[in-house]
């Protein structure tokens, strides 16, 4: 292992992001292996041995990552702290989480597939949190393999600032190397478990294409820079250094929307490019923090930039106990250290601080800005907690879970795993957020909520065990509600002599729909005094006692607005029971004649497919009795028509163009044009013409194929 690193700027914290069976881990096992961590590759799938990341015995026997797994590499006098997290949807809540403290990412694409679901997802939520993004095709060895296609697929789906850095050597399962953009060498490989690449000459095959290509990455890279574009336009291409080419495109890719696309084999040594990637082109945490972060005073509301820590991730070690992973954005953690937990308002103490290697710990005396580490002996710490000085306390912008949409549920088998149940639930839910637990009052239910089948079932199974608890699952009661969707007036009155004082109440009642969500509400229109005071209250308690019970099937009645009016009452007989009795008999009544209706389970949900499966989903959302409140186009205008035969061409030299915005003057290869007087992207003879608005001037270049 190479020294400690202490140059903040020679740090790097990135995820690795994938959807499922993609090969994320495989990626990050050949990194490992590159890095001199590990001396062998191993098989992901299988029940031995398996991916080092992937150190649950549930993602072994799986062959897929469920929790997100850190290790620290070192490359080429870097420090590279690198988190591996799942493909599969129903724990996306670890990519979420995950992306809060990173500072890049590894878009990982399964080469044969293009973009699939999942990448989308967890491409918007590196969006969502401006984490800066290159982008690795995989499997570009294996039949069906097409670094293009994938490529293609990425400006569909994704963005148009997707740009290759690298090209690769060969097709399908003759793949051995790339063509670096940047140095224009070739860089091969004649087993993909070579310790190191081969440098040499491009395949002259492959000159031209690669000369075409480089030429487009130099376009795109010298839009960062007003001075490198004069360059560019003034000395051409080859005026453009590779210092120069490597600091314009880092710029570009620090700004967040724009990826640089290299591809390969993931199992082996190419990944050696990927790290390369990962050193010169990702922030390093003075790229994103200089250094500081950002938070609210607790004490007074207000912005201010402090020293701070957050709590990303629980995690429960059999030998240690609980452990808390902490991304420090500024200042030091040392082991003894008296911290706030700015949540709570609590003072907790730091007893050891451990290295991560997936399920493996090196312990280390302190934690520096920049760095991932994990901490024992703190308590009262949830994911999302803020650690800071109890001097100078500071508030981190919390991270956010979605409501978890599938729910079982569970009982142990027998009485005396109950409170065993209970205590593994308990660790289970700490760890993660997404995991929700609470017992139904309605039915008696211990239900457990998670954000899929195959989430909640991983959960059950380490239940079983990690905490020796044999349970029984099913399907939950379905907690229906009654309400009604008509106006009603019903009398109640209660009558009852037994020889002395008797009960006497007689109540007017109205019963109609209240807005939805708005629950029950009581109104007193009482005048003159024909019920007293001391007897309303009553009235409103037998209504809501009533309502509780229903009239359909014994469901709550929910969201109706009853309206006293009138009644009357006797000075001897009269008294709260008797009125509490007769609103009873009004509701009893009412309810029956106001059009009762039994209310189901509803979900909100948000659905993004292509536009070719949309019919498909339409239809299934119309058998299950849905409604479409609203649909919208993500795609915007950053893509060709599919309606259209050929790409555009140029209006003067009618070869294949793109559209480029600059402002600068054209040259002999650029042909200016001013947009139309049109509010709308549109085809006229074959030529792309965008929004006006978007734009001060279209500037047509010519398309690499």
């Amino acid at each position: 292992m190479a020294g400690e690193v202490k140059d903040l700027s020679k740090f790097r914290n990135i995820g690795i992001i994938a959807h499922i069976d993609a090969g994320k881990t495989t990626t990050s096992e050949a990194i490992l292996y590159r890095t001199g961590l590990k001396h062998k590759i191993d098989l992901v799938k299988g029940g031995t041995g398996g991916a080092t990341t992937d150190w649950m015995e549930q993602e072994k026997e799986r062959g897929i990552t469920i929790t997100s797994a850190a290790v620290t590499v070192y490359w080429k006098d870097h420090k590279i702290n690198i988190i591996d997290t799942p493909g599969h949807i129903d724990f996306t809540a670890e990519v979420e989480r995950s992306l809060r403290v990173l500072d890049g990412a590894v878009v990982v694409f399964d080469g044969k597939m293009g973009v699939e679901a999942q990448s989308e997802t967890v491409w918007r939520q590196a969006t969502k949190y401006g984490v800066p993004r290159i982008c690795f095709i995989n499997k570009i060895n294996q039949i069906g393999g097409d670094f293009y296609k994938s490529l293609d697929s990425i400006h569909k789906r994704l963005s148009k600032n997707a740009v290759a850095i690298h090209l690769p050597i060969g097709f399908e399962k003759d793949i051995c190397g790339v063509v670096d953009l940047i140095d224009m060498k070739a860089y091969t490989y004649k087993d993909y478990a070579d310790h190191e690449l081969t440098v040499g000459e491009i395949p002259a095959d492959m000159l031209e294409k690669a000369k075409n290509a480089r030429s487009m990455l130099v376009e795109e890279a010298v839009k960062a820079d007003e001075t490198l574009m004069e360059k560019f336009f003034n000395q051409g291409e080859e005026a453009i250094t590779e210092v120069e080419l490597k600091a314009a495109l880092r710029k570009r890719v620090l700004d967040g929307d724009f990826f640089l696309v290299t591809g390969g084999d993931g199992r082996g040594v190419i990944v050696e490019k990927v790290l390369d990637l990962v050193t010169d082109y990702l922030p390093s945490p003075l790229d994103r923090d200089q250094g500081q972060t950002v938070g609210i005073d607790p004490k007074t509301g207000n912005e201010v930039v402090r020293k701070a820590a957050l709590a990303f991730k629980i995690a429960t070690d059999p030998f240690v106990g609980k452990l808390i992973f902490i991304r420090v954005y500024a200042g030091k953690i040392k082991s003894g250290d008296t911290v706030l937990n700015a949540t709570t308002g609590d003072k907790e103490r730091i007893g050891r601080i451990v290295r991560m290697f997936a399920d493996k710990r090196e312990e280390i005396t302190e934690i520096a800005a920049g760095d991932i580490a994990a901490v024992v002996g703190m308590k009262n710490v949830t994911t999302g907690t803020t650690i800071c000085d109890p001097a100078h306390p500071i508030h981190l912008e919390d991270i956010t879970f979605p409501d978890p949409p599938v729910s079982v549920a569970v009982e142990p088998k027998t009485k005396s795993d109950q409170e065993k149940m209970g205590i593994g639930l308990q660790k289970l839910v700490e760890e993660d957020p997404t995991l929700r637990v609470h017992t139904d009052e309605e039915t008696g239910q211990t239900i457990i909520s998670g954000m899929g089948e195959l989430h909640i079932e991983i959960a059950i199974d380490r239940l079983q065990k990690e905490h020796g608890v044999e349970t029984n699952t099913g399907a939950p009661q379905v907690a229906y509600r009654e309400t009604i969707r008509g106006t009603a007036e019903a009398q109640g009155k209660h009558i009852k002599q037994s020889g002395g004082s008797g009960q006497y109440g007689d109540v007017w009642v109205k019963f109609e729909p209240n807005e939805p969500g708005k629950g029950f509400e009581f109104i007193d229109q009482i005048k003159g005094g024909v019920v007293p005071q001391e007897f309303r209250k009553p009235v409103q308690k037998g209504i809501e006692e009533t309502l509780a019970g229903g009239v359909i099937a014994g469901y709550p009645v929910v969201d109706v607005k009853a309206t006293l009016y009138d009644g009357s009452y006797h000075d001897v007989d009269s008294n709260e029971l008797a009125f509490k009795l007769a609103g009873s008999l009004a509701t009893r009544e009412g309810i029956k004649k106001a059009k009762p209706v039994l209310l189901e389970p509803i979900m909100k949900i948000e659905i993004t497919t292509p536009e070719e499966f949309m019919g498909d989903v339409i239809g299934d959302i119309n058998s299950r009795r849905g409604r479409i409140d609203s649909m919208e186009d993500l795609s915007g205008f950053a893509h060709w028509p599919t309606s259209l035969a050929t790409p555009p061409t140029c209006v003067q030299c009618h070869k294949v163009v793109l559209p480029v915005l600059w402002s600068s003057q054209p040259t002999r290869k650029y042909h200016q044009t001013w947009l139309p007087k049109s509010s709308r992207s549109e085809i006229r003879n074959n030529t792309l013409f965008l929004r006006k608005e978007t734009l001060r001037g279209l500037f047509f270049v010519e398309l690499m194929l």
